[in-house]
């Protein structure tokens, strides 16, 4: 059995970083970063992204060397990636964020309102049901990440949990300063209004839980299998058959409804930017399935049916 010479260079300088000598034909990219982490400590695997072009995309973990564009002397190059954090981690930060900040402002915390309105309560009872809601999708959202959601990568960039943090934490605060102002006014149309918003925004959190239990089951446990998702015998996965992404499809339906319900233009203008944000990726997503899969479905469209 013939053996490798890789040989790993930095992707900006071209100096040379590793050598590996006698590498079995069968080692996996990933087996590669552990060999490197060994002689430089300091990039651990997460960290390192090893590329066949100092401009190319980085490979996969599970790449095999025999199998790569290389001959028995392969070089690579290597590019830091910043320090790493997981995404189970950036996850609940982010949603734990907003969910103690909106109380803060519904509660009344002093520092926030006039002296005389701490630690009071809103004469409206819409603003206790939006309390309940918002709530109610942020708790939800850290369950899935503990319980349901499936990471194909295990970490992303540290620096990236600030960026995300600042959206999140400070939309809620922006949403809930005003929703929970005391002189906030109900909505033009009133109780109907509310019932209407609320229907739209349980039925696509449904919805939505329903899409995130369906891509879960795609995938086995420590797997990074990728296959076509496909309507199950749950009516809310039905919209596979024309929406490539519906969880966003979900997500942007609930936002909608929470905008109904509190008629609050910052709540309107999340819903805006996180539409604009999750149809970029809904986009990207439908181009990779399309890229990935010969036989994926035509019909469908990234987040808004036969429209975007």
């Amino acid at each position: 059995m013939k053996h490798y010479e890789v040989e790993i260079l930095d992707a900006k300088t071209k100096d040379k970083l590793c050598f590996l000598d006698k590498v079995e034909p069968n080692a996996t990219i990933g087996e590669i970063k552990s060999m490197f982490h060994r002689s430089h400590p300091q990039f651990y695997p997460a960290r390192q992204s090893i590329r066949l072009d100092p401009k190319g995309k980085s490979l996969k973990d599970e790449d095999v060397l025999q199998h790569l564009p290389v001959g028995t002397t392969a070089t690579f190059y290597f590019r830091d990636l910043g320090a790493q954090i997981s995404w189970v981690t950036v996850f609940l930060t982010e949603y734990a964020g907003p969910l103690v900040i909106y109380l803060m402002f519904y509660f009344r915390v002093p520092f926030i309102y006039a002296p005389k309105y701490d630690f009071t309560t809103s004469k409206h009872w819409v603003v206790h049901l939006a309390c309940m809601c918002h709530s109610f999708h942020y708790v939800k959202r850290l369950l899935e990440t503990l319980f349901v959601h499936r990471f194909s990568h295990g970490t992303m960039p540290l620096r990236n949990i600030f960026k995300n943090c600042t959206y999140y934490w400070g939309f809620a605060a922006w949403m809930a300063y005003y929703i929970n102002h005391p002189l906030y006014t109900p909505p033009i149309y009133g109780e109907q209004q509310v019932k209407l918003a609320l229907i739209i925004f349980l039925f696509c959190q449904i919805g939505n839980f329903s899409i995130h239990i369906a891509l879960r089951n795609l995938r086995p446990p420590g797997s990074k299998t990728r296959k076509i998702p496909y309507p199950t015998k749950n009516p809310f996965t039905w919209i596979f058959l024309l929406v490539s992404c519906p969880n966003y499809t979900y997500e942007l339906g609930s936002w909608l409804g929470f905008t109904l319900m509190t008629q609050c233009l910052p709540v309107a203008f999340f819903t805006m930017v996180g539409f604009i944000q999750m149809t970029v990726w809904a986009k990207g997503k439908h181009r990779s399935y399309l890229k990935e899969f010969r036989d994926y479905p035509t019909l469908r469209s990234p987040i808004l049916p036969f429209v975007l």
